[in-house]
């Protein structure tokens, strides 16, 4: 396993529980933890031990978004180049914080987001990345970018009219509204609500074992078909599960998960 400064990682049980740990900053994210989340999912990825993802905030809040020492180091170290490289720099330096986030997604294991306290800009943008979104009653959510005179530009706009429909995406990226808990369930951001966070953490943590148990084929295989089918034609995704499960069906899973329903026994799944 990696080690990290402003992550914390716990892996047992075929589950890694992956904490943002910076407490003291309301889990802001700076530069070097917006990379460390990217590396975080990549190894999580590539452990077959790992089958289910759970991202969670230590402390009072899950995120308050991009720490603003980052923004003002990054304008610093633009500043002395001359234009045209300023511009380049500028956008290697968001495609390389849209690749992290987007690790989420990419990574072949479910992510469940468990959200606590404030979840605002690029908080926003790790629980749209992610698969399963549960919170707290506290939580409370807000697209700001807008508010700070920038434009989202790391997967919030992208990702956000798919979860809650084009209008309110819309009216949540132009306002920079707080949302609270029950509304961000209304508006099918949140799956479930919890009353605290211990209740929040018991659920995503039963939720990620559950998930754990199952064919890990079939957990990746229904993540990558969701996604491909959400950018694409009815019929393109028809077409590529199609291809998708005339190689991957008779797997031995299958035959264990069959065995085991005439048995009555709970079947173990290989990695």
């Amino acid at each position: 396993m990696p080690s990290f400064e402003f992550l914390s990682v716990k892996h047992e049980r075929k589950v890694a529980e992956i904490s943002l740990n910076r407490p003291d900053k309301a889990n802001a994210l700076n530069e070097t933890l917006w990379n460390e989340i990217g590396v975080a999912m990549q190894w999580a990825d590539a452990t077959t031990d790992v089958r289910v993802v759970i991202l969670r905030g230590e402390g009072s809040q899950f995120c308050a978004g991009i720490d603003f020492e980052f923004m003002a180091s990054m304008k610093n170290r633009i500043s002395a180049l001359t234009e045209g490289r300023k511009q380049e720099v500028m956008h290697h330096f968001i495609v390389s914080l849209q690749r992290s986030i987007s690790a989420l997604e990419t990574c072949r294991k479910p992510v469940i987001t468990a959200i606590h306290g404030a979840c605002y800009g690029g908080g926003i943008d790790l629980i749209t990345a992610s698969d399963i979104r549960h919170a707290s009653m506290d939580a409370k959510f807000s697209v700001k970018e807008v508010d700070l005179a920038i434009v989202a530009d790391v997967g919030t706009l992208q990702r956000l009219p798919r979860i809650v429909g084009e209008g309110n995406a819309r009216e949540l990226a132009l306002t920079g509204r707080v949302v609270k808990a029950d509304e961000a369930q209304r508006l099918g951001l949140i799956n479930q609500l919890c009353p605290d966070s211990a209740s929040l953490l018991a659920l995503v943590r039963e939720q990620a074992a559950s998930i754990a148990e199952k064919s890990p084929l079939a957990v990746r295989g229904t993540k990558q078909i969701l996604n491909y089918s959400r950018d694409h034609s009815v019929q393109e995704g028809l077409d590529y599960v199609a291809a998708w499960n005339a190689g991957m069906l008779m797997s031995e899973d299958l035959r264990l998960a069959m065995e085991a329903m005439m048995t009555k026994k709970k079947p173990e799944f290989a990695d």
